[in-house]
């Protein structure tokens, strides 16, 4: 058995925005891990339309109150997909400011604890733009998400970081887009989330911290 407090930091991806069971991907490999005997504490540190510098600037703080020394303790980030965005025509963070970000963050973030770092998922281009408030429009884009994703990729193999590509297995999936809200294309279903939580639970990275 194995006894373990996890922050999972991110965006409304990681929330769980769109499931209506209000699990989201992370609730639902943590309450099959909890069924298999393991004895889990999560905290789940998603905000809608953060961006990674958003994140970088409240992770350490929001963590460092949960995550108590006396503890084993890891975390899970996952982000990028709001970087990509085009709002008024011009991208929330630039790709070099978004990979310059994640480097200091992850970087911090693995000489704290035990890392694990999740790439963003792929959209529904051709339900843009998204809407999370009323006068507010932003594209979001697969391709982009895809670009953001293969340099997170090299940058967490440069500081060792266990790493998982969900863009590409999930854009390759037939089911995948099926499961966008409707009218959103951004945010998945209940079903998308178990895809999701499929996906966590059999990555090597993830499972080491049960072996």
């Amino acid at each position: 058995m194995t006894t373990l407090r996890v922050c999972f930091v991110g965006d409304s991806l990681l929330l769980g925005t769109g499931d209506d069971d209000f699990l989201g991907w992370p609730g639902r490999v943590m309450q099959r891990e909890r069924e298999a005997g393991h004895e889990l504490t999560m905290y789940n540190l998603g905000i809608r339309g953060d961006t990674s510098s958003m994140i970088a600037s409240r992770w350490r703080a929001e963590c460092e109150a949960r995550l108590p020394a006396e503890n084993w303790c890891a975390l899970v980030f996952s982000f990028g997909c709001n970087d990509m965005a085009m709002d008024d025509g011009q991208l929330r963070i630039t790709v070099e400011e978004s990979v310059a970000t994640a480097r200091q963050m992850m970087a911090e973030a693995k000489a704290w604890l035990p890392t694990l770092w999740i790439g963003p998922m792929p959209v529904n281009d051709d339900d843009m733009p998204f809407s999370s408030a009323p006068g507010r429009a932003r594209y979001l884009s697969s391709s982009r998400n895809a670009v953001l994703g293969d340099m997170y990729e090299d940058l967490a193999a440069e500081l060792g970081i266990p790493y998982l590509d969900l863009f590409t297995p999930l854009a390759a999936s037939s089911d995948w887009p099926k499961y966008y809200v409707k009218g959103d294309g951004v945010h998945p279903m209940r079903a998308g989330h178990a895809m999701v939580a499929d996906l966590v639970i059999g990555w090597d990275g993830w499972r080491k911290w049960f072996e």
